[in-house]
């Protein structure tokens, strides 16, 4: 299943699936489901197994065009944002930077996310190198702590495609903010929407291309990452608990701006496209 959260003629955040070209609300085809996918999440393996019960029988009378439809990040709130960095070789080599013998792990604050359409904006007074990171996200479908290699991928719920938008002056400057870096306000797209894992059974040998007006700027495949999603998520419940909903950005491929020569920042009238073979394709304009 895609399931997304759209918003309705209201403006209310709803629980989608696309069918096609179309999008059944959830809730409304079956008053049984939550109108969030989060909350479709945490009320667990049953609750998603209804869901696609409905999106294989669901009535016409409550979808709409998906052309139309405007879409939300697929889950707008998570309780955590966590991502790793340096997990392709290519991009550290790029960088300069030696290789992580073990995940590289920080946060991106929930306040950054944005779905696919929504303008990437900042302060220019602030911020002055904006940088683009195209990323595999996983999506973590229920509570995850001490969990094993072997079994970790029965924890995922589905994956995403993600940008991690970096303020590099922001990220190295003052002795490094990562925090600040980040994080600003929009710099977290995610989207279009969230593919189950049934869907993607070889997460890590997945094609990944960043575009920015059109123009292919990263292109790799997930079988490059340094640290396989299994041992991420192993290394990350060792000391942390994950919760339904909760995201870990696997990291990006080689070809960011700030590596090239010479360096390309996005700026205002730009559109970054992130395209993840199997996922789906998340775009936004930068104004």
């Amino acid at each position: 299943m895609r399931l997304v959260t759209y918003y309705s003629d209201h403006n209310e955040p709803r629980l989608g699936v696309v069918r096609g070209d179309h999008v059944l609300d959830l809730a409304a085809a079956d008053g049984s489901l939550p109108t969030s996918l989060l909350a479709l999440l945490q009320a667990g393996e049953e609750a998603l197994a209804r869901a696609r019960r409905v999106a294989e029988g669901g009535g016409a009378s409550v979808t709409r065009p998906l052309a139309t439809t405007r879409l939300a990040a697929p889950i707008p709130w998570p309780s955590k944002v966590i991502a790793i960095g340096r997990n392709y070789k290519a991009h550290a080599a790029e960088t300069g930077s030696d290789l992580p013998t073990s995940p590289i792990v920080f946060p991106k604050f929930t306040t950054a996310i944005i779905g696919t359409g929504t303008p990437i904006t900042w302060d220019a007074s602030v911020i002055k190198q904006i940088d683009y990171e195209g990323e595999l996200c996983v999506v973590i479908g229920k509570t995850a702590k001490g969990v094993k290699r072997a079994e970790a991928l029965g924890y995922v719920a589905g994956y995403m495609c993600g940008n991690d938008v970096s303020a590099r002056d922001l990220q190295f400057g003052n002795g490094g903010q990562w925090g600040l870096g980040k994080s600003p306000d929009t710099f977290c797209p995610l989207g279009p929407w969230l593919v189950t894992a049934d869907e993607v059974p070889q997460p890590n040998g997945l094609g990944i291309r960043t575009f920015v007006n059109g123009q292919v700027m990263q292109e790799s495949n997930t079988e490059y990452m340094i640290f396989d999603i299994p041992t991420i998520i192993e290394f990350i419940t060792r000391t942390m608990t994950l919760l339904p909903g909760d995201i870990i950005m696997t990291g990006t491929p080689d070809g960011v701006g700030m590596a090239r020569t010479p360096q390309v920042w996005l700026k205002p009238g730009d559109t970054v496209t992130i395209e993840i073979d199997g996922v789906g394709r998340l775009e936004n304009p930068v104004a």
